[in-house]
């Protein structure tokens, strides 16, 4: 499932463990599991492939329509930029909601009347839906959830802990791999 996403953690040697992360672009909790998500990058690097899958919950008017931004983002290269750029401004998503996913991909230099075609045409809709779908039959109920390693760790309900956790399984995966 090489949508975009794989570009953090892809090495020619042995396959990286993958974390995927479930996370919905309206949820302030996935924007606090950046940082985790950032320190995770600094310590693995290339060791670790984080994937984003896309679990927008119905509360969220916005959740929806920014899942397909995301994957927009990532087909013009730019998918985890994208991702962070929208989540530290959840509040104005909420406000202007889908004229401002395509203000952020006009400031990211991407192209905004492509982001624009592309929520109106629908073209990645099958994607969040597959997503979407994945996550409810493995049990995903919130954001943000990680799964790694068979693992299913939720941090919808408390992230504390969450990435000492991720680590110990990272790292356990990388002791079997090598």
């Amino acid at each position: 499932m090489a949508r975009g996403w794989d570009t953090v953690g892809m090495s020619d040697s042995s396959p990286a463990p993958v974390l995927d992360v479930w996370c919905e672009l309206q949820c302030p909790d996935c924007r606090s599991a950046l940082d985790d998500l950032r320190a995770l990058r600094a310590r693995y690097g290339d060791r670790l492939e984080l994937r984003l899958r896309h679990f927008p919950l119905e509360k969220h008017q916005h959740a929806f329509a920014a899942a397909q931004a995301a994957e927009e983002a990532a087909e013009q290269g730019q998918g985890w930029p994208y991702v962070e750029a929208v989540l530290a401004r959840v509040e104005e998503l909420d406000r202007k909601g889908e004229p401002f996913l395509v203000e952020v991909a006009r400031e990211l230099g991407l192209d905004a009347e492509e982001f624009d075609t592309a929520l109106i045409d629908g073209r990645h809709i099958l994607i969040v839906d597959a997503d979407q779908a994945e996550g409810k039959a493995i049990g995903v109920t919130g954001t943000p959830t990680y799964v790694i390693g068979g693992e299913r760790l939720d941090g919808g309900k408390s992230q504390e802990g969450l990435r000492e956790h991720v680590e110990e399984i990272v790292d356990r995966l990388l002791a079997e791999g090598s």
